[in-house]
């Protein structure tokens, strides 16, 4: 695998892809905060040896590196999911592509359903732990160069990343909730009573993404920041007929508080 990431890394520093600060994988519907960004280079996924490519809606499948927030970043518009057929190495390449790039930190933005009854539809939820229900990315020989057999998850979200995000929420108004994330396969939405379980385990917003790559970012020792947009319910009679299409406009009307509060925060850094 080392082999692997080092070819991709090599290919994109000759793109000019050089001492990212930060790397951003941004979820459904969510990839407009690269507008935010200046002197830009984008490389469509297509173009990077052995990288798979983005198939769904609302994933443009670029990577596109230039300044944001007075930092240098990478920012992964479209992310790769266990529905679309990739396996665990391929979901979570591109993490530890941007590990080797240089990242300090990596950032993570979902479109989520909140199964917690205090929750609207376009709340920001900052994720503090999560459930995964998702084949863990580490199975398989493990290359000790990259990270060790048996990595800790007791902090998988960064606790100071989270203290600095509340504050900046609090200085610049914008309403968020801290929970646990619940990640499942997918295709499909949930079912009421799969709702109703998450919620019982402990889960305050479900999704099918973020929880591969926060594993493999912890196996690197890469801090991490993670939101999930609340763009639909799944709590007992606000249950509502989801489509995907509804879970891009939602999340399309919160993307300039997200991308407000992913501002300050990698200014921050």
């Amino acid at each position: 695998m080392l082999e692997k990431i080092n070819e991709i890394t090599e290919f994109l520093k000759t793109k000019g892809v050089v001492n990212p600060d930060a790397g951003i994988i941004l979820g459904t519907g969510l990839g407009g905060l690269t507008v935010k960004m200046s002197n830009c280079i984008e490389i469509d996924y297509r173009e990077i040896p052995h990288f798979p490519v983005s198939t769904v809606e609302g994933h443009a499948g670029k990577l596109i590196y230039g300044d944001f927030g007075k930092k240098k970043i990478v920012a992964m518009k479209g992310r790769f999911h266990y529905y679309e057929g990739y396996g665990p190495e391929e979901v979570s390449l591109s993490v530890r592509v941007l590990k080797y790039l240089g990242i300090k930190c990596l950032f993570l933005s979902n479109a989520a359903g909140g199964v917690n009854p205090a929750f609207k539809i376009g709340d920001i939820m900052i994720i503090t732990d999560h459930i995964s229900l998702l084949p863990n990315p580490l199975i398989g020989p493990n290359d000790d160069r990259i990270g060790v057999r048996f990595p800790d998850m007791g902090e998988a979200y960064d606790n100071y990343l989270i203290k600095k995000a509340l504050i900046i929420a609090g200085d610049l108004r914008i309403r968020v909730h801290k929970g646990v994330y619940l990640s499942t396969s997918g295709p499909t939405f949930e079912t009421p009573a799969e709702y109703k379980y998450f919620r019982i385990i402990g889960a305050d917003a479900v999704g099918m993404s973020t929880t591969p790559e926060v594993i493999v970012a912890r196996h690197m020792n890469v801090p991490v920041f993670a939101v999930s947009i609340i763009t639909d319910l799944g709590v007992e009679g606000k249950i509502a007929y989801t489509t995907h299409q509804s879970v891009l406009e939602e999340a399309a009307k919160t993307e300039e508080r997200m991308t407000a509060l992913m501002t300050e925060m990698i200014a921050a850094l």
